[in-house]
């Protein structure tokens, strides 16, 4: 079996200093803020749509309005207006509370869609 040298082959070392922590100031420097704001575009248009199909469907369900021959219509319009508020609502309240600064709402926490 071969032993090693202690001699490094060609390397040059140099002592680290003592007071060095190992952190460096940047690494506790925030990234700036990016804003999605094709994500924040879709969230209020399915609010927008999600709350209009709300709205008929609801005139649809009381008749008020909306001619009851169109009845059949009413609880296909308050499924999908529902699938379409619920998310809509859920990520334009987190970039209203991005937006305003409010501790724990960030806009990382809004999904990115980049194609």
């Amino acid at each position: 079996m071969r032993m090693r040298s202690s001699q490094p082959s060609g390397a040059r070392y140099q002592r680290l200093p003592q007071s060095d922590d190992g952190f460096i100031d940047l690494q506790f420097q925030r990234p700036p803020r990016k804003v999605p704001y094709r994500a924040i575009t879709l969230a209020v248009v399915l609010f927008l749509l999600g709350t209009a199909l709300l709205v008929v469907g609801s005139l649809l369900l009381t008749g008020l309005y909306i001619d009851p021959q169109y009845a059949d219509r009413t609880w296909p319009v308050l499924l999908l207006g529902l699938l379409l508020f619920i998310p809509g609502s859920y990520h334009v309240f987190i970039a209203w509370g991005a937006w305003r600064g409010v501790k724990g709402y960030s806009f990382d926490d809004i999904p990115e869609y980049n194609d």
